[in-house]
């Protein structure tokens, strides 16, 4: 019986022995599935930090171009528009102008000039209103449009207002 519990004995071991490979083999495999998918989690995660830091430097160094070109294009929008008032207040100076300088008067808007043609020599001729634009495409405003339509259709005229002294 000796013989036969030996045997039986080694038996079972062998048995336990192969239930424990079995078992270390499943658990390896299980682990290195884990360990495979928290690795490609990570890999996944960096690559789209590493994506995000990417993405908000180049829109950091766009932001910081497109910057500097929206400065620089409003400040030479600026210039235009100061360069422009400026040769409006200028026009009855220059040598296309038509008209005597001292005939002009100045409003800015919604027409540029009135010219009085003739008042300083005496001998009114008329009264033309003048807008000055500069540039290629400069166009009228709707409000400037509406003045010359106004004026075209003849609807202009003189009045006097005739000022009490501060009684009603």
């Amino acid at each position: 019986m000796t013989e036969w519990a030996l045997i039986l004995c080694l038996f079972v071991s062998l048995i336990v022995l192969f239930y424990i490979v079995c078992k270390y083999i499943s658990l390896r495999d299980s682990i290195e599935k884990k360990a495979h998918n928290m690795f490609l989690a990570w890999k996944s995660d960096s690559l789209e930090l590493e994506a995000r830091q990417l993405a908000d430097l180049y829109s950091r160094e766009w932001k910081m171009e497109e910057e500097g070109r929206i400065r620089k294009d409003a400040i030479a929008k600026s210039e235009a528009v100061i360069r422009g008032k400026v040769t409006e207040h200028l026009i009855p100076f220059f040598p296309d102008f038509s008209y005597h300088p001292q005939d002009a008067r100045f409003l800015g808007t919604p027409v540029d000039f009135i010219v009085f043609d003739g008042l300083s020599s005496g001998e009114m001729k008329s009264v033309i209103f003048v807008e000055v634009k500069s540039g290629k495409t400069a166009a009228l405003s709707s409000r400037e449009r509406m003045v010359r339509d106004c004026i075209r259709a003849g609807h202009v005229r003189y009045e006097t207002i005739h000022l009490r002294n501060g009684n009603k």
